[in-house]
């Protein structure tokens, strides 16, 4: 079991990744409309961003996630806020979640390199494509 990040000392509760289960069943299209939906369901309206009174309530009242403090919110967004205006746009929000997803990145570490191998395969054969095809006949002397 993990402790809750934030939570109070001596409780735990059990994490269980889910991401890698949802990407497996939605493919990546599937999971990133999830996780936009996630966005839209704790982002404040008004600001079209995930702010830490945005994620207290939204988690409350979207997913049952009562007590929250305002400072476990803040170090939240803060977590997440890669261009430092306080809250979370939507890329923001998929990339945390991405992110702290221990499962989904493991699968992108063992997926990067079959890419670096796959573009180093196809490199390859061009090269070996250029040295194979005829060249050209040198142009005529004038």
């Amino acid at each position: 079991m993990a402790a809750r990040p934030g939570g109070e000392a001596g409780t735990e509760e059990e994490y269980e990744d889910l991401l890698p289960a949802l990407a497996g069943r939605l493919g990546s299209a599937g999971l990133l409309a999830e996780l936009r939906a996630g966005f839209r369901l704790l982002a404040d309206p008004a600001l079209g961003a995930i702010t830490a009174g945005s994620l207290r309530t939204g988690a409350e009242r979207a997913l049952g996630v009562a007590g929250m403090t305002a400072e476990e919110a803040a170090a939240m967004v803060r977590e997440g806020d890669l261009d430092g205006d306080g809250a979370l746009g939507e890329r923001e929000f998929c990339v945390l979640m991405v992110r702290l997803s221990p499962g989904i990145m493991a699968d992108a570490e063992a997926w990067l390199r079959d890419a670096i191998a796959a573009d180093a395969e196809d490199d390859e054969d061009e090269d070996e494509d250029e040295l194979l095809s005829p060249s050209s006949p040198p142009a005529p002397a004038a």
